[in-house]
């Protein structure tokens, strides 16, 4: 099961990639194109070019985890932009996956107290 805590550093591939890719496709990719290291726990989430898939890769210490979505209608719309890659927040990529917009404001993740 892949779980998202807090904690973890998520990383949006910017540019669809192709979906005929396996996870060894996939981690060459995190490797060469987003200049990243796989094997450090961070979840990577990828975009089909048709915008009605993605997929999530994250290395959990013994192997690699890669899961799809699929949407039955519409697209994922919402995608971020930059250069390659995108660091995003837990909460921006809750709603990534849901086929929201990430960049919706929320609450302030933390609240420092004085």
């Amino acid at each position: 099961m892949i779980q998202i805590t807090p904690q973890m550093r998520i990383l949006v591939a910017v540019d669809p990639v192709d979906f005929r890719k396996g996870i060894d496709g996939l981690v060459a990719l995190c490797k060469e194109r987003l200049s990243a290291d796989p094997f450090s726990g961070c979840l990577f989430i990828f975009r089909s070019r048709s915008a009605t898939s993605i997929k999530v890769l994250v290395y959990d210490g013994q192997g690699f985890w890669l899961a799809q979505k699929r949407l039955s209608k519409g697209r994922f719309r919402c995608w971020p932009e930059g250069k390659t890659v995108r660091l995003l927040e837990v909460h921006q990529a809750q709603l990534l996956l849901a086929a929201g917009n990430p960049e919706t404001k929320a609450a302030p993740v933390w609240k420092k107290v004085s």
